[in-house]
């Protein structure tokens, strides 16, 4: 109790006011917000951001596959023109090479310079294959 309070009355201790306040039971006739209003306040602005980031990143994926769909199917055209373009590429090498190998021998000249690219591209990806399982093999022994 303080000195300058009457005698008979008790001052509510902090813990009081504390307990009070997690109640929900107002002291005063101000009704001031107190600390479970705050919390109650906090929550509810939270569950408002959380809210909100959801709206986003949905609106945010949403967006994002459009984009991936669109690139996607650009660069399946890209990939259909070039495979065009490399026919059209061995077709003028047949018909350019036709006057001096023949129409057969000119065939046969492009489809086996094929054969070796394929043969080539292959082999450096079964090499490529290989380092990756070596690399694979040392982490386990």
């Amino acid at each position: 109790m303080r000195e300058d309070d009457a005698p008979g009355e008790q001052t509510p201790s902090a813990e009081d006011e504390f307990e009070e306040a997690l109640r929900g039971e107002e002291n005063s006739p101000e009704s001031k917000p107190g600390l479970s209003d705050d919390v109650l306040a906090l929550i509810a602005d939270g569950r408002t951001y959380a809210e909100a980031e959801l709206n986003f990143q949905k609106s945010r994926l949403g967006y994002t596959a459009q984009q991936g769909k669109s690139a996607a199917i650009s660069v399946l055209a890209a990939l259909a023109f070039l495979h065009l373009a490399l026919i059209a590429l061995v077709v003028g090498a047949v018909i350019a090479l036709t006057p001096y190998l023949t129409a057969w021998g000119a065939t046969a000249a492009v489809v086996g310079v094929l054969l070796l690219a394929t043969i080539i591209v292959l082999l450096r990806a079964r090499s490529r294959a290989r380092n990756i399982a070596d690399a694979f093999a040392k982490d386990e022994q």
